[in-house]
C-alpha cells in the first residue's frame, strides 16, 4: 500500500507542537526519536508500516482532551491507539499526523457488584478486567485471543468478540456506557450505570467506530458471575464438511453452547506442535464446544451435541473432566495464531462472517481458491456465529506473494459477502478491508455512514484514511452537529 505524502505545510508545525506537549504532558509523556516513533509503525496488520510525526502519551482523560484541543486548533491528524493488536491496520498512523498512545490510562475506577458493573480506563487489558473481579466471582465475558494484551478501549473501537460472543455476545453486548471525547476536546458521558434514555443508540453508534467519531477514554462494562458448571467438548471429523454441519445443527436444534469454534487440519497440527493440547492429529477438523449452566443442563447439551456428531460420523468425542482439562482444550485454539505463525515465514490473517449454513460450502470455496492462487489456508474461527479467520501462508521475501495473498484474502471476503455475510466479524474495516466497502455497500449508504462521520469530526482529523474508500467534505454530504450528546441532522429532502 502506498502511503501519502506528508503535507509539509503541517511537518513546518512540528516545533510548535512539540512545544505545546511538552508543556502540557512533559518530555517523558513524548517520543519524537526516529527509533522511538518506529515502535509504532505498525499495528497487528505488518504488511502496512509508517512511522508517526510525534506520538503523545497523555495519562489522564483531561490530558487527552488537551491534546485533541491543541491538534484541533492546529489542524494536526490524530491517530489513537491502544495495545496495537489490531489486524486490520485500524491503527496505522500518519507521517504527517500524532499518534495517540492510550497505554498509561490503565487505572480500573470503580468495581460494582451491587449493580454487576465496572468503569475501567481505556488502557485496561481485556483480561485484566477479569482478573480483577475473578476473586469475588465475576467475570467479563467477551474473550478475544489477544485478551491477555489487548485493550477495552480497543475492544470498544473494533466491537471486538471472542470465543464466548455466540452466547454472551459482542463487546456492544456487554458494555453500558463510554466517555467519548471528541476531536474538539468535548469530552461526550454516553451511557454508564443505568438504562439508556430511548433516543438515538449514540452507544451502539461508537462501539465498532474504530476511532474515526472520538476517542474512548473509559467503559463501564457488565460483569457476570461465574457459572455453576463449565465442560467443553472437543469432537473431531473426517472431513470439514461435517464438521460445518455439525455446527449448523447444533444451532438449529435449539442449543447455544458458550462457544463453538473450529480449526482444520493445518492448524490443528500446528496448535499440537505449539502447545501439545492433546488434538487428534488425523483429524481433518475438530470442534471445541464449551457448555456453562447448571450441571443438569450441561449434562443434557452434551448429550445432545454428542448425538449430532455421532450422526455425522465424528472420528472422536472428549469431555473435559476437570478445568485443568477444560483448559487444554482451549489452549490449542487460544494459542492458533502463533502456532501457524511457527509452519510459515508469513501468514495473513482475514476475517470475515457468514451464515451458518453457508459454513460446508465457503470452506470448499477457500479449497478451491488455494489451489488457484498456490497458497496453504489454515482454517481457525468462531463456527458457532460465522465468523472466518483464514490464515493465508506466504512468504513476504518471495517478489509478489503478499500481493497474491491479499488478492486471495480479497476473493474470500467477497465470497462471504455474496453468500449473505459481511466483509469483518471483529476485526474492522481499518485500511485493510477499506476499498472493498463498495462490495457491500452502496455509495449512498457510504455517503450516510460519512454524514455520522461529519457530525463528530467535520473537519476529518481523526484516523483519517481508514474505513472509507474516499472521503467527501461534509458541506457535500450535509451537515449533521453532535450537541448536548444529541445526533442533530438536516432537514432530509423527501422525494
Amino acid at each position: 500500500m502506498k502511503m501519502p505524502e506528508p503535507e509539509q505545510a503541517i511537518l513546518d508545525q512540528l516545533p510548535e507542537l512539540h512545544r505545546r506537549l511538552s508543556n502540557l504532558l512533559g518530555e517523558d509523556g513524548l517520543v519524537t526519536t526516529e527509533h522511538g516513533r518506529k515502535v509504532f509503525e505498525s499495528d497487528g496488520l505488518t504488511a502496512y508500516k509508517q512511522s508517526p510525526m510525534i506520538v503523545a502519551l497523555p495519562s489522564t482523560t483531561s490530558q487527552v482532551s488537551d491534546v485533541l484541543k491543541i491538534c484541533d486548533e492546529m489542524n494536526i491528524k490524530v491517530v489513537p491507539r491502544g495495545a496495537g493488536t489490531s489486524l486490520s491496520g485500524g491503527a496505522l498512523p500518519l507521517a504527517d499526523g500524532l499518534m495517540l498512545g492510550l497505554s498509561r490510562l490503565n487505572r480500573i475506577l470503580d468495581i460494582d457488584y451491587d449493580n454487576r458493573c465496572a468503569v475501567v480506563e481505556c488502557g485496561v487489558t481485556n483480561l485484566g478486567i477479569t482478573n480483577a473481579v475473578s476473586e469475588d466471582g465475576f467475570y467479563y465475558a467477551p474473550d478475544p485471543s489477544s485478551q491477555i494484551a489487548c485493550t477495552i478501549g480497543g475492544n470498544v473501537a473494533e466491537n471486538s468478540g471472542g470465543v464466548h460472543c455466540l452466547k454472551y455476545g459482542l463487546t456492544t453486548n456487554n458494555i453500558l456506557g463510554v466517555k467519548l471525547i471528541l476531536m474538539s476536546g468535548e469530552i461526550l458521558e454516553i451511557g454508564g450505570k443505568y438504562l439508556q434514555e430511548s433516543d438515538y443508540d449514540l452507544l451502539g453508534l461508537i462501539t465498532g467506530s474504530e476511532g474515526l467519531l472520538g476517542v474512548v477514554t473509559e467503559v463501564t462494562v457488565r460483569i457476570l458471575p461465574k457459572p455453576d458448571t463449565v465442560h467443553a467438548m472437543l469432537i473431531g471429523f473426517g472431513d470439514v464438511e461435517s464438521a460445518g454441519a455439525c455446527v449448523s445443527e447444533t444451532i438449529a436444534s435449539g442449543i447455544i453452547p458458550a462457544g463453538m469454534e473450529m480449526m482444520d487440519n493445518i492448524a490443528i497440527n500446528a496448535a499440537e506442535d505449539y502447545c501439545h493440547a492433546g488434538y487428534p492429529r488425523d483429524a481433518a477438523a475438530i470442534l471445541i464446544a464449551e457448555f456453562d449452566g447448571i450441571t443438569s443442563e450441561v449434562d443434557y447439551f452434551i448429550d445432545r451435541v454428542s448425538k449430532i456428531a455421532k450422526k455425522l460420523n465424528a472420528t472422536s468425542i472428549a469431555i473435559s473432566k476437570s478445568e485443568e482439562e477444560r483448559n487444554g482444550f482451549w489452549a490449542g485454539r487460544k494459542a492458533a495464531f502463533p502456532a501457524v505463525g511457527r509452519i510459515s515465514p508469513d501468514y495473513y490473517c482475514m476475517d470475515g462472517s457468514i451464515p451458518r449454513k453457508k459454513l460446508p460450502e465457503i470452506l470448499k470455496r477457500m479449497k478451491e481458491l488455494s489451489e488457484q492462487y498456490g497458497l496453504k489456508v489454515a482454517n481457525v474461527f468462531h463456527a458457532g456465529d460465522g465468523n472466518l479467520h483464514p490464515l493465508i501462508l506466504y512468504d513476504a521475501n518471495i517478489p509478489g506473494e503478499l500481493i497474491k495473498a491479499e488478492d486471495f484474502g480479497a476473493d474470500i471476503l467477497k465470497l462471504c459477502v455474496q453468500m449473505g455475510g459481511a466483509l469483518t466479524g471483529e476485526h474492522g474495516v481499518g485500511v485493510e478491508k477499506r476499498d472493498l466497502m463498495p462490495e457491500m455497500f452502496t455509495k449512498d449508504d457510504l455517503n450516510q455512514q460519512e454524514r455520522l462521520k461529519c457530525a463528530f469530526d467535520p473537519k476529518h482529523r481523526l484516523n483519517p484514511g481508514k474505513m472509507f474508500p474516499e472521503l467527501h467534505r461534509c458541506a457535500e454530504l450535509g451537515k449533521v452537529h453532535v450537541h448536548g450528546g444529541k445526533l442533530l441532522f438536516p432537514e432530509i429532502p423527501r422525494f
